[in-house]
């Protein structure tokens, strides 16, 4: 169930060209920057995809910033850091936002994830009035929990709706199944007036229907179908002839 563009969050992100210093340094010398002018975004879904290296992350990292978010993930309250290592980019790009604003959002990465978890147990361990932060995460410590299974808890939890939800490679943490669910609960999010933007290399992932795919590549970004991903081809490569390709992978 769309619902109206003019009310989603963020309908695109510009680069602002005339103000790079330089496209032979970094982040601005990344494929996912290099062509980048103006990049429309679905109101409910949209994927980053693409190799490594194309900079699909330090995109979404960059729009993350832009829209408030600490550069380590968390919600729209997070400030900590403990290594500054995120890109300018944010500095250079400005996110055109719908008429409307979110009541809730979220930037969860799989590669600073223990960082978010390390700052919730901080934060709960000073005195304070009112609920504990981890109790909106389902109430057990991220920290006692496997990475799959604190990430779970995030998603389920944490994310309410009526949101941006910003995902870093969330398959990292995820099994083939959780995957599988994982659609079924941004289904219930989109429903309720949420957008995710997501960078990921899971075919099942950018399953999602009627979502926006956006692979990059050496070339520049470029709007594509699952099916036409070079991620999709190769697992389906793979699982159709597999003894093919590993022949060729192990004899040249």
């Amino acid at each position: 169930m769309d619902f109206p563009i003019n009310n989603q969050y963020v309908r695109s992100v510009k680069l602002q060209r005339d103000r790079i210093p330089s496209f032979h340094t970094y982040p601005f010398h990344l494929p996912s920057i290099t062509t980048l002018e103006e990049l429309s975004l679905h109101p409910n879904v949209t994927f980053f995809v693409g190799e490594n290296g194309m900079g699909k992350s330090t995109l979404l990292e960059g729009i993350a910033v832009a829209a408030g978010f600490n550069p380590e993930g968390g919600s729209f309250h997070f400030n900590f850091s403990t290594y500054d290592s995120h890109s300018k980019l944010n500095d250079y790009i400005t996110l055109v936002k719908g008429i409307n604003r979110p009541k809730d959002g979220y930037f969860l990465r799989a590669e600073t994830f223990y960082n978010v978890a390390s700052n919730i147990e901080e934060l709960d361990n000073e005195p304070a009035f009112g609920p504990r932060i981890i109790d909106s995460y389902g109430g057990v410590s991220l920290h006692e929990q496997s990475h799959g299974e604190s990430f779970w808890a995030t998603f389920m939890n944490r994310f309410q709706g009526n949101g941006i939800y910003l995902m870093d490679e969330p398959e990292a943490a995820l099994s083939p199944l959780r995957q599988l669910s994982m659609l079924s609960r941004i289904h219930e999010l989109v429903q309720r007036n949420s957008q995710f933007i997501i960078a990921t290399h899971s075919p099942i992932i950018m399953a999602y229907p009627d979502a926006k795919i956006i692979e990059f590549t050496e070339d520049g970004a470029r709007e594509t179908s699952l099916e036409e991903t070079g991620h999709y081809r190769m697992m389906k490569q793979f699982f159709e002839d597999k003894d093919r390709l590993l022949h060729h992978l192990f004899n040249g």
